[in-house]
């Protein structure tokens, strides 16, 4: 019995050592992990923006996209993206092979027609002067008459589908509606173009206009003619402009207006596609404080987007935000953020939840 005694004591005194060690080696590694030095700000709500801001993308105001009324494959391609154009130059050709064989057709009977005109016109005038000598019956001029107006006819015809065909040939040779550059290209040489499918697009530099939507609450405020401040994000600069269109349906916008804004003549590089923000002289009807962040603080994953916040035990946690409208290069947070909480606005490290910061 006392062997059995000390066994069961010295199995007990290991189990409780190796619990004592175990613990003190997984509270080492946590306690030696080193902190991501971090800036952190926090969140405040700001009021000081009383007019409506909504977003928008510039586009230019003149553009086209090139299709064709034929069916085949393109032959050859002129122009590349990026290239200048004048109106009337040759874009790409579509093989018209078809097309071809029906203009010699057509040709073929023009020159039938012409021949059969020239005759019955003769004739004509010859059976005329013999009906006024009276050397030729009323039932004779008729049918000759008849014949002639005939000719005449089956030679307009061919003409009117030579024309047919030279549309057709138009629609084969793809030529610039105006003068510009060439901004996309959806097809190359040896693809086959159908009537209707995009195949370049033509953009006209010189004016540009910012497309934006409205909310319901606030397009019954924008008129036409209102002079804006339009702001690129992407060079941090402002641009006047003013309203050109109103939409007065958003049925198939999602419930939001959309507002055409042609921008002033200016000297900055602008480009189609780059996002703005118009500024309109109408103050909001909602004026309640909004929380805005900084763009730099966000951190997006997939269609996600949120930000590391500080936590109780000073340790980074990830929040997922409902984002809104962009002011320069604050966002607005509509849910996920609450006043006098804390954000990391920059990290020295690889940022993960539950990873020790401090605060620089």
């Amino acid at each position: 019995m006392k062997n059995k005694k000390y066994i069961i004591t010295a199995i007990l005194g290991a189990t409780i050592l190796l619990t004592s060690c175990g613990s003190d080696d997984k509270k080492a590694v946590v306690d030696n992990s080193p902190a991501i030095a971090v800036q952190t700000k926090t969140v405040s709500e700001d009021s000081s923006r009383p007019f409506l801001t909504v977003s928008g993308k510039i586009e230019a105001a003149k553009s086209a996209n090139i299709s064709t009324r034929m069916m085949g494959y393109v032959d050859k391609i002129y122009v590349g993206v990026g290239d200048k154009v004048n109106k009337g130059q040759l874009l790409m050709s579509v093989n018209n092979a078809d097309v071809s064989a029906q203009l010699a057709q057509v040709n073929a009977s023009i020159t039938e027609a012409e021949a059969a005109y020239t005759n019955a016109e003769k004739d004509f005038n010859r059976f005329t002067a013999l009906f006024q000598q009276n050397s030729a019956s009323q039932k004779e001029l008729d049918d000759i008459t008849a014949n002639y107006n005939m000719a005449k006819a089956r030679l307009e015809s061919a003409k009117q589908m030579k024309n047919g065909v030279n549309a057709q040939m138009g629609y084969a040779n793809i030529r610039a509606p105006f003068s510009g550059v060439v901004t996309n290209k959806f097809i190359n040489a040896g693809d086959m173009a159908n009537p209707g499918m995009p195949l370049m697009e033509v953009e006209s530099p010189g004016t540009y206009q910012v497309l934006a939507m409205v909310p319901e609450s606030e397009i019954l405020a924008v008129k036409n003619d209102t002079e804006v401040s339009v702001q690129i994000k992407v060079l941090n600069k402002n641009i006047k402009g003013k309203v050109a269109e109103v939409s007065t349906s958003s049925k198939n916008t999602g419930g939001q207006y959309l507002v055409k804004v042609i921008l002033d003549k200016t000297d900055v590089q602008i480009l189609s596609g780059m996002y703005a923000t118009v500024q309109f002289p109408i103050t909001r009807k909602t004026t309640s404080s909004a929380i805005m962040i900084p763009e730099e603080a966000i951190v997006t994953k997939g269609q996600l987007s949120g930000v590391y916040t500080v936590s109780q035990s000073n340790t980074a946690l990830l929040r997922w935000l409902r984002l809104g409208r962009t002011f320069g290069d604050q966002i607005e947070v509509l849910s996920g953020l609450s006043a006098d909480e804390q954000y990391i606005v920059s990290a020295e490290g690889k940022l993960f939840n539950g990873a020790k910061i401090s605060n620089q």
